[in-house]
């Protein structure tokens, strides 16, 4: 049977196709949407009427199901069905295929407006779009036409795909309660569907529940082998702080990847993983593998520019961070540019970059995505403490209590004169046991503030023999914070205090009628005893209670 193959796009092609105007259905073009690029040829297929009565309960990511159309003759897959395929694995799909993905659903849908399983097709694919190239504006559409696919179905009636796709979207957007309330929707349905857990992975993990994060992972690689699988093990390693484990499972699913996007994927989590250890040569050879096997691994660029930050190369650094902020605009990447640019003094760029930093928040956020974390580090460190505490606090009784919320919320509550408060949460995050050097130079910060000198050095040096380069500007504030704790003293860690001053030496006796030639300075206090046990831990009402972490049957390696 003779087939139309849409031709390969590169990965600079643009954004997907435009859906018709004559579609009802489909919201105005807004923003970066309403420049949509010239449409690819869509190819028209006997096959797509088969497709939509079996994909109802896959989705894109980890569930599509490729149909066969019975013809037996070998032949080449084209970019829709390489997509299919990818899913079908729980890979990801090539930028070009997925741009034809989303064309050749586009294109089914217009005729067919009610074929439920294509919409959740469709839909979730503009949930993947979005989160691969951050235009945002994606995400209005996927959510339109996944309500579009549960009015044709509901959910009830055997639309998990529409489900998932929704799970899938609040995740992108920072909403894990209602992806964790999709999720648990699907599973309760399906619990042998393995395509219900990674959206179920990264709902518990944005929100801190490290012991159903580890059952889904573990559920995960039970009923889906293969480098996927290992991809999701690896990363839960290096949460809980188990590199050597979290290493040679991420090689593991490097060497297992087939696919250039898969593949290019599992060369940037060693890359990042590389870093993390104070390895920045290491992580630029697999940032640019990653980068040579999928040019459109744009995450890359930016983990590379750190890298290149890290090495002192800071004129590769800044162009790096420039690429990847226009192939990528994250908030992300525009804080530690901007971070980059104040620790060379250039603060007139710097402020530059804090600018757009906060236009695309803006921007997300009428976009439905919440990228209240990066702003409140922003407002930390930058801008106003007292909002960082605001916009943290709010996060935390959301039940967003992952490391990463904690420790910016014991940060902010530090940097706004709250060092009591912050130290509880700092110390939060770095009992998750993840090997993160900024966690543990802000916790010896706050102790160091606290007068709680001997864990301040200890947290310190951590910071620094974790990766002594781990931030442009923080890295020399450690290295200056531990010199003025000086050495411990001599008598091993029972002794935690800095040692007193010497006691004044009398004063000589005066001839009478003598003046005093100075005023007696006053006499310096001692820095107050450890805290490590003195510091109380608040009332229950008040106490920041996460879930507790899971407690895996076999030991891993630290």
């Amino acid at each position: 049977m003779a087939m139309d193959v849409m031709p390969q796009q590169g990965p600079d092609s643009g954004r997907p196709p435009e859906p018709s105007p004559q579609d009802p259905y489909v919201l105005p073009a807004e923003g970066a949407t309403a420049l949509p690029p010239p449409p690819p040829t869509l190819r028209t297929t006997l096959r797509r009427a088969a497709f939509g009565a079996v994909a109802a309960g896959v989705l894109l990511a980890g569930a599509l199901v490729a149909v066969d159309d019975g013809d037996e003759r070998p032949k080449e897959r084209g970019p829709v069905e390489r997509a299919e395929a990818a899913a079908t694995a729980g890979s990801p799909a090539s930028l070009s295929d997925l741009t034809a993905l989303i064309g050749d659903r586009q294109k089914w849908v217009e005729s067919h407006p009610k074929d439920a399983p294509s919409l959740a097709t469709l839909g979730t694919a503009y949930v993947e779009w979005a989160r691969r190239s951050a235009d945002t504006a994606y995400y209005a559409r996927a959510e339109q036409t996944l309500k579009r696919s549960l009015e044709a179905q509901p959910g009830e009636r055997g639309n998990g795909a529409a489900w998932l796709g929704l799970a899938a979207l609040a995740n992108a957007r920072h909403d894990f309660l209602a992806a964790k309330r999709w999720g648990e929707t699907v599973k309760k349905q399906q619990p042998k569907a393995w395509n219900v857990y990674p959206v179920l992975i990264d709902a518990y993990t944005g929100l801190g529940d490290r012991k159903a994060a580890t059952a889904a992972t573990e559920t995960f690689g039970e009923l889906r082998k293969g480098a996927p699988a290992l991809a999701r093990t690896a990363d839960l390693y290096r949460g809980n702080g188990w590199r050597e484990d979290a290493l040679a499972t991420a090689r593991e699913a490097a060497d297992r990847a087939t696919q250039p996007a898969e593949k290019a994927e599992a060369l940037h989590r060693l890359g990042e993983l590389a870093r993390e250890r104070g390895e920045p040569e290491e992580a630029v050879a697999q940032f640019d593998a990653a980068l040579r096997t999928d040019a459109a691994q744009y995450a890359s660029l930016a983990g590379r520019a750190r890298a290149l930050a890290a090495l002192d190369r800071t004129d590769e650094a800044l162009a790096a961070y420039q690429s990847a902020l226009e192939k990528l605009p994250r908030p992300q990447y525009a804080l530690e540019l901007g971070e980059l640019y104040e620790s060379l003094g250039l603060d007139g760029d710097a402020r530059t970059q804090y600018a757009k930093l906060r236009e695309m928040v803006a921007a997300a956020k009428k976009d439905g995505v919440d990228e209240s974390l990066v702003l409140a580090r922003f407002e930390a460190d930058h801008g106003d403490p007292e909002t960082a505490v605001e916009l943290l606090r709010a996060q935390w009784r959301g039940q967003h209590r992952s490391a990463a919320v904690a420790d910016a919320l014991g940060w902010a509550l530090h940097r706004a004169g709250k060092s009591e408060e912050g130290l509880e949460y700092a110390r939060l995050a770095a009992d998750t046991g993840v090997r993160n050097a900024s966690y543990a130079y802000h916790l010896g910060v706050i102790q160091r503030e606290l007068a709680d000198y001997g864990p301040a050095r200890r947290n310190l040096e951590q910071a620094l023999r974790t990766d002594p380069a781990f931030s442009p500007l923080a890295a020399p504030l450690a290295r200056e914070a531990l010199d003025a704790l000086g050495e411990p003293p001599p008598g091993g860690p029972g002794e935690t205090r800095q040692p007193p001053p010497p006691a004044p030496e009398p004063e000589p006796a005066k001839k009478p009628g003598q003046e005093r030639e100075q005023e007696k300075k006053p006499e310096a206090p001692a820095p107050a005893p450890s805290r490590t046990a003195d510091v109380k831990s608040p009332s229950p009402a008040a106490s920041p209670s996460v879930p507790s972490s899971a407690s895996p049957s076999v030991s891993k390696s630290p």
